[in-house]
């Protein structure tokens, strides 16, 4: 078997070859895209890289070729839920009437290699990829260059696939039932020592751990408070409500993390959510209940599903974010809710969420920030509430 690979169809392969093997991109199977790859990596700082291998002769089939990516682009950024995506553009075959346009556009940038020796005229994608030049050091040609690159690119796409298949698959939510159970086993004990089952009074919940403002806290402050409020409930309709929320979204957020930073996510996110009621609240109001924890879920989902938002984008689109709204929203209009620790919950849930981390997406510098930046607003909430 032999296979002859022009000059420009090894350019091509050492291009692929490393963007996929070597900078973590995916390639992206467009109907109608002729003569161009397109590969994705919705974490790096070009998320598009477009090898152009069709021949443009002149200046207006180049500016109509990137129109029609930039029309690309804008489908691809709706589907993975991306608020920028920035573009490079790699044309292998421009004729010589045509005027490259580097920066065509705020979001699309543009190189000519007409030889791999061409990338040292573009600084700014040397800065970005500083290895990219070893590709000129390649020496297989040839067949032995095409089953190098081959065995490289199915080896990557091998790891990748194990890796989302160990995040994705399905697995026993252990912690979630517990919780679940945890939340079942206080409501019964509020219902044998005599509470309502519709509604139990503010009185006996605040006996058995609900939270109420700092100033009606007894001294030294009640901090455990803070833990014991997100496992009462006031009502079975509020118990019911909660642990079906719970229910739909515990056992994805606990695959996704694991089980211990998926508790940690939880009860962090319920104590920050929780801490900003405090802040809000009256002081004659007890407040009870898990929701400042699940709207935390909500937003390790959000973060989680940024990260991996070419899984989850659509789901995102469709049912997280509509959920989110439709409780915020009934929050504002329903008396009752306490909105503020369900807001305070959410932003708990993120800011844990960057501390413990996303697997194979986030860096330790990344979780430093993330803990940096919890630790900052814990200790605002704590002065604000009057606790420090």
């Amino acid at each position: 078997m032999n296979i002859v690979l022009n000059k420009n169809d090894e350019i091509v392969m050492k291009l692929l070859h490393y963007f996929i093997t070597e900078q973590g991109y995916n390639p992206i199977i467009l109907q109608g895209a002729k003569d161009e790859i397109w590969l994705e990596n919705t974490d790096a700082d070009y998320k598009i890289i477009r090898i152009v291998t069709n021949y443009i002769h002149n200046d207006e089939q180049f500016d109509w070729d990137l129109f029609r990516a930039k029309q690309i682009i804008r489908t691809i950024k709706r589907k993975t839920f991306s608020f920028s995506m920035n573009a490079l553009s790699i044309f292998i075959n421009l004729g010589d009437s045509v005027h490259l346009k580097e920066n065509y556009s705020k979001n699309i940038d543009c190189i000519q290699l007409k030889d791999l020796n061409d990338i040292d005229k573009y600084s700014f994608v040397l800065d970005i990829f500083p290895k990219i030049k070893e590709i000129e050091n390649v020496e297989e040609q040839g067949l032995e260059l095409f089953m190098k690159i081959t065995q490289d690119i199915n080896e990557k796409n091998k790891e990748d696939a194990i890796k989302a298949d160990e995040i994705f698959s399905k697995k026993k939510p252990i912690v979630t039932y517990a919780l679940i159970i945890s939340n079942i086993i206080m409501f019964l004990m509020l219902i044998i020592v005599g509470g309502n089952i519709f509604e139990i009074e503010p009185s006996l919940v605040y006996n058995f751990g609900g939270l109420v403002n700092f100033n009606t806290m007894q001294s030294p402050v009640e901090l455990y408070r803070l833990i014991t409020s997100m496992f009462l409930h006031a009502g079975i309709l509020h118990l019911a409500f909660n642990l079906y929320a719970l229910y739909v979204l515990g056992p994805q957020i606990e695959s996704y993390f694991g089980k211990i930073k998926y508790l940690i996510i939880y009860i962090v996110s319920g104590i920050i959510g929780g801490l900003v009621s405090m802040v809000f609240q009256g002081d004659s109001v007890v407040s009870v209940g898990a929701s400042g924890a699940i709207f935390g879920l909500i937003g390790a989902f959000l973060v989680f599903g940024y990260h991996y938002r070419v899984f989850l984008g659509r789901v995102i689109r469709s049912q997280i974010i509509p959920l989110l709204l439709i409780n915020l929203l009934l929050g504002l209009l329903i008396s009752g809710i306490n909105i503020s620790a369900h807001i305070g919950g959410l932003i708990g849930g993120v800011l844990i969420c960057k501390a413990v981390g996303v697997k194979y997406k986030t860096s330790k510098s990344d979780n430093i920030n993330g803990i940096i930046m919890l630790a900052i607003f814990t200790v605002f909430l704590l002065y604000m509430s009057g606790i420090i």
